[in-house]
């Protein structure tokens, strides 16, 4: 009764998020190409829904792939460093003044993409030297890199002009606001892809929440699941990263709710991850658009919002 409950809201704010914001659109416009609600509706409201749906789906997927492979409850892109590498990526783009456009991109993407990706092999390279406490080890390597990298953000925030340090501090919030269908297609092809690999390897990703030794009795090559599983989701990371910024909590808090509404194993709870994931971020975007503020309240507020007092109490229930 409360799962359907759960996902009938879900759904039902999926549908109508659309339509809600700042200005409030009429269905029986929508049809008209030529008026104001068609073009707010099917060039801003409809993309960045969908661009909020798939963005949320790669966050929970990844939540949950990194959490099993290193079968630690805390693991996830965000505590890892690798949305703190992307931010650095962008700062440093920001402070070059590289606003001119690579390859199709805005060079701020670019560089936050080349951000997560080279924290993702760092922390492959760093792991080869981990021997004991594995799991929680590479999590302490995770917030030392965020720390670090906390450190240069701040340096560049320091020597930044005025517009910079705004722009700086609006992607280090996150955003959802988008324009156009360029980066919801960029995002879906990535949640895809992500999802097609996580499902090929989900009865192996079930030996693996068990043990390694477990998943090597059984023929797994362990290393190499993980290694493909961690570039995959961490280039789907880096993508979404580069363009929205950081989006913190999602990946933490989704996969333990959807295990407490489906309390089955992994390979069974890969879809539900997913879309819950999509579901949730989409209304956490309703609801920072539908806030009477000034100006629409960053992304990565409301998911901090919600996501601290939960991290604290998933920290209290483990060790308790």
């Amino acid at each position: 009764m409360i799962k359907t409950l759960i996902w009938s809201v879900l759904v039902v704010i999926f549908l109508l998020s659309a339509f809600v914001g700042s200005v409030d659109l009429h269905p029986s416009k929508i049809l008209d190409k030529n008026s104001l609600d068609a073009k707010i509706f099917f060039d801003l409201r409809l993309p960045r829904v969908l661009f909020s749906f798939f963005a949320g789906a790669i966050l929970a997927m990844s939540g949950l792939l990194f959490q099993t492979l290193f079968r630690n409850a805390l693991m996830t892109p965000y505590t890892l460093g690798i949305s703190s590498g992307a931010v650095l990526g962008a700062g440093i783009a920001i402070k070059l003044s590289l606003g001119t456009l690579l390859f199709g991109f805005a060079a701020i993407s670019v560089f936050g993409f080349l951000g997560a990706l080279f924290t993702v092999f760092l922390l492959l390279y760093l792991a080869q030297f981990l021997r004991q406490n594995h799991a929680q080890s590479l999590l302490l390597l995770g917030i030392a890199l965020s720390l670090f990298y906390t450190a240069l953000l701040m340096v560049i925030f320091y020597l930044g002009s005025a517009m910079q340090n705004d722009m700086l501090i609006r992607f280090t919030m996150g955003s959802l606001s988008i324009i156009g269908w360029q980066y919801p297609l960029i995002i879906s092809f990535a949640a895809i892809a992500l999802f097609v690999a996580v499902s090929m390897y989900r009865f192996e990703l079930q030996l693996l929440s068990i043990s390694q030794d477990q998943a090597q009795l059984k023929g797994v090559d362990t290393k190499k699941v993980t290694i493909i599983l961690l570039i995959i989701s961490s280039f789907a990371i880096g993508i979404l990263v580069s363009i929205s910024g950081p989006i913190g909590f999602i990946g933490l808090i989704v996969p333990h709710i959807v295990e407490k509404l489906y309390p089955v194993s992994i390979n069974k709870r890969v879809l539900q991850t997913t879309l819950f994931g999509g579901l949730f971020l989409v209304v956490c975007d309703t609801i920072s658009r539908t806030l009477q503020t000034q100006s629409e309240l960053p992304i990565g507020i409301i998911t901090a919002i919600i996501g601290g007092p939960f991290f604290i109490y998933l920290i209290i229930s483990r060790n308790r």
